[in-house]
């Protein structure tokens, strides 16, 4: 039998995708990530955004053009939000909730010995739901350490869909990562700054890996948790310089408004902080470009403090009101207000993104390859055609090329 899971959204789903992937292959079930001709479709959806929510319910309709006899599942942050869009549709057996998705291979058992389905779960999950470990992969895989949120900023659904904030085991956590053949480790986490056992946090959770034979990556952080400790402790282990560093927005009415627990000034000393532990540091970020109360002024600030704060990359798409949120009872902005802001904002982050290769070109930096170009530490797309897949190597970066830099080898690590 083949299946085919098919995953959108954030790299905690793609963590979970991996994890079912691996249960499938326990089962003697063959498993896609890509779209393709199946005997089983499984769907991880995403609800961060109206657009994502509408590419989940689209996806179903692409699995049935490959095979519309197959049976579809489907899970996750969209399914847990409008559960009954996703049953009515054609083709589709079982739908599941966020914080169940153990749920998905319990219906793959049933499925397999003819038995009744299990019934579907939408229910908040009190502990951390433990999934098979991923499959491996030659290049990094992505652990999952902590899930929900407590943050309930006033434009995310994340926190209704996911439930609070719970964090996994750091016994178990360290199993999953000392038997992973990967040479980077991403943790990952829908709040991965929340993490905690006891009286250690995030800044103990890095130190515990410092044995683990691969490079150590942090998802999406928050500005409460780039603290000396922590700096200290990637410092003290094989922890790559890049910090994704959550903004939303640089002027600090809108932060307010938004139910952000910083300010512009917060955020910027973040920055600094991160700098002077790591002065090639890359931090990457998101921007929401015209939430309902953001002036001209506050969108000024947005785009001054794409500069202030010397970021790499910036993530920046238009705000999108989601049903059940404070933000969402506010008065939209205008779609011409919001797609002219989004030109100004996409014109300064390329600028932000040259800027930040043009000082990394000539240095050396140690570079994981994928089937298609690699990554560096510092989170530098790059190039170079005798690479190997799965190879680390030692590079020096030449010249500007397609999303990243051309590379030389330099040896082979």
């Amino acid at each position: 039998m083949k299946a085919c899971i098919f995953t959108l959204g954030c790299k905690l789903n793609e963590a979970e995708s991996a994890s079912i992937l691996r249960g499938l292959a326990e089962r003697g079930i063959e498993g896609k990530t890509e779209l393709c001709a199946a005997d089983l479709y499984l769907l991880n959806t995403c609800a961060v955004t109206a657009e994502a929510e509408r590419k989940s319910r689209q996806a179903v309709a692409r699995m049935r053009k490959f095979n519309p006899a197959a049976p579809v599942v489907v899970f996750g942050c969209a399914a847990q939000s409008r559960p009954q869009t996703f049953s009515e549709k054609n083709g589709v057996v079982f739908v599941t909730g966020a914080a169940h998705k153990d749920a998905v291979l319990q219906w793959v058992d049933a499925y397999l010995k003819g038995e009744p389905a299990p019934c579907s779960d939408f229910g908040p999950e009190r502990a951390f739901c433990e999934l098979p470990a991923p499959m491996s992969q030659k290049t990094r895989t992505c652990l999952r350490v902590q899930d929900g949120c407590d943050r309930f900023c006033s434009y995310c659904l994340i926190p209704y869909l996911r439930g609070r904030s719970r964090s996994r085991s750091l016994g178990s956590i360290l199993e999953e990562a000392q038997t992973a053949a990967s040479r980077e480790i991403v943790l990952t986490g829908v709040d991965l700054s929340s993490w905690r056992e006891g009286d250690k946090d995030l800044a103990d959770l890095v130190l515990a890996l410092k044995d683990v034979p691969a490079r150590i990556r942090l998802g999406s952080l928050e500005v409460s948790a780039v603290t000396e400790r922590l700096l200290s402790a990637m410092r003290s282990v094989n922890a790559a310089p890049h910090f994704h560093l959550s903004l939303q927005s640089g002027s600090t009415r809108v932060l307010k408004a938004m139910n952000r627990k910083y300010t512009r000034e917060e955020y910027l000393a973040a920055c600094d902080r991160i700098y002077a532990a790591f002065p090639d540091a890359a931090v990457t970020t998101d921007i929401i470009v015209g939430f309902p109360t953001e002036t001209e002024e506050d969108f000024a600030e947005s785009l001054s403090i794409v500069g202030a704060a010397g970021f790499s990359r910036v993530h920046a798409f238009p705000f999108s009101a989601r049903e059940g949120t404070n933000a969402a009872r506010l008065k939209d902005l205008s779609a011409e207000t919001k797609r002219a802001r989004m030109e100004r904002m996409t014109k300064e982050a390329v600028a932000a993104e040259a800027r930040y290769l043009s000082r990394m070109l000539g240095t050396t930096r140690t570079a994981l390859f994928e089937a298609d170009g690699g990554y560096t530490e510092n989170y530098i797309r790059v190039y170079h055609e005798t690479a190997e897949e799965g190879g680390m190597y030692e590079v020096r970066l030449t010249k500007p090329f397609r999303d990243g830099a051309a590379c030389e080898l330099i040896r082979k690590l």
